[in-house]
């Protein structure tokens, strides 16, 4: 099965997208990871990326597309994969299917935007492994320090409150249109994201199993 998250940065769609991906032994794909793993790495697409990345704003459709049709004609995605992250723009969603990708599933996680910035604005991840944590939500054992690598844990440029309330009203303009497009399709299901995350991921795994997965 071949399925799209949908849903503003910080609805939780990453974690709803991992969840899925261990239940049912598919790749979930995510551009927010492809793009930071190229910056860090400093290829020239990381490079054409971080300017975007940083100030909020959507990586070029052309960008975007080409490390997706890279990534989807991997041998682990035979069998299907998640899309998380992509596409954030009718355009790349018309690309996906020029490319002959069939999408059976695109699910929106919905949440209210005042509880997406109380979410991402409190985020710290570690730049060694990769582990998140959250000022109120979900603490390290010491403050500030990865409980894996005792380095200390920062702030990404994306997470600040005035990237996030950025990238939210690029999300409204540009994103949520894809929700009408897949609609029309017939194939979108949504979500209303909840406080814990076991009551998304339970709802999650209902709709897949009403849509027949």
């Amino acid at each position: 099965m071949n399925i799209i998250f949908l849903g503003a940065p910080g609805a939780g769609k990453g974690t709803q997208s991992e969840i899925v991906s261990d239940e049912y032994n598919i790749p979930a794909i995510s551009t927010g990871v492809l793009l930071r793993e190229a910056m860090k790495a400093g290829t020239e697409l990381g490079k054409s990326a971080e300017s975007y990345v940083q100030s909020g704003g959507l990586v070029p459709d052309d960008i975007v597309i080409g490390i997706i049709k890279e990534r989807l004609g991997q041998s682990d995605c035979v069998n299907g994969y998640i899309l998380d992250g992509f596409p954030r723009t009718v355009t790349q969603a018309k690309a996906l299917d020029e490319m002959g990708v069939v999408i059976d599933l695109a699910i929106s996680i919905e949440v209210v935007d005042d509880e997406i910035a109380n979410r991402m604005s409190g985020r710290r991840v570690c730049e060694t492994c990769g582990a998140s944590y959250h000022i109120e939500h979900k603490k390290p054992t010491a403050d500030g320090v990865c409980d894996k690598e005792g380095t200390p844990l920062t702030q990404r440029a994306d997470d600040k409150a005035e990237v996030v309330l950025e990238r939210l009203a690029t999300y409204h303009k540009k994103t949520a249109p894809i929700k009408d497009y897949y609609e029309q399709k017939g194939k979108l299901a949504i979500v209303c994201g909840q406080k814990e995350v076991a009551d998304t991921t339970r709802l999650t795994k209902q709709t897949l199993v009403d849509a027949g997965f």
